[in-house]
C-alpha cells in the first residue's frame, strides 16, 4: 500500500484518494461479488464504500491498515445491501461483464461458487487478496481459530468438489 498516497489523501488530496481507490477496486469487486447476488448490488456496495472512505479517511489511525479498514467498510456495506434487499448471502451467478476484472479472476470466482459463503469469503481473502489469518480475523470480526477452520474446510470442500486428493496434516 502506498503510504504517501494515504497521507496525501488524508490531507484532502482528491487525486491521491482517487488513485488509492483505483488500486483497490479489483479487490473490492472480488469481495463484494462473494457476498452479493448481482453486479448492480456489487457496484452499489463499492460506491457506498468509496463515499464512506472519503468521508471518514481522517479517522484512520494507522495508515498501514488502510486496506483492512477499507475491506471492513466494504463488508459492512455488503451486509447493508443484503439487509435492504433481503438477499441470500451466497452468490448464485457471476456477472457476465464485471468492471475492472480479468478473465482468470472470473474463473476463480466461478470455481469457488459451490462453497458456502462463509468459506468462500475466507478463501478469497486469503488466496486472492493475500490477507493473513490475523488480518482476516480483524476484517470479519471472527476469532483466528474460526478463520483457520473455515479456511481448512473451504480447502477440503474444494478438493471434494473437484476430485483432488488432499494429504491430511498430522498433529
Amino acid at each position: 500500500m502506498n503510504e504517501v498516497l494515504i497521507r496525501k489523501a488524508k490531507k484532502g488530496d482528491k487525486d491521491a484518494f482517487c488513485r488509492l481507490m483505483d488500486e483497490n477496486v479489483q479487490s473490492m469487486y472480488k469481495i463484494a461479488a462473494a457476498y452479493l447476488k448481482n453486479d448492480e448490488d456489487v457496484a452499489d456496495a463499492i460506491q457506498d464504500t468509496i463515499l464512506s472512505c472519503y468521508e471518514n479517511l481522517r479517522s484512520l489511525r494507522k495508515n498501514r491498515y488502510f486496506k483492512t479498514w477499507l475491506i471492513r467498510i466494504l463488508i459492512n456495506k455488503c451486509k447493508d445491501v443484503i439487509q435492504k434487499n433481503k438477499l441470500v448471502t451466497f452468490m448464485d451467478q457471476i456477472p457476465e461483464t464485471p468492471f475492472h476484472e480479468e478473465y482468470e479472476t472470473i474463473e476463480c470466482l466461478q470455481a469457488l461458487e459451490p462453497l458456502d459463503s462463509k468459506y468462500r469469503l475466507v478463501v478469497i481473502l486469503y488466496y486472492m487478496e493475500e490477507f493473513n489469518i490475523r488480518e482476516i480475523s480483524n476484517i470479519l470480526d471472527l476469532p483466528e481459530n474460526t478463520v483457520k477452520s473455515r479456511l481448512h474446510r473451504g480447502r477440503k470442500k474444494i478438493a471434494e468438489i473437484y476430485g483432488y486428493k488432499i494429504k491430511e496434516e498430522r498433529a
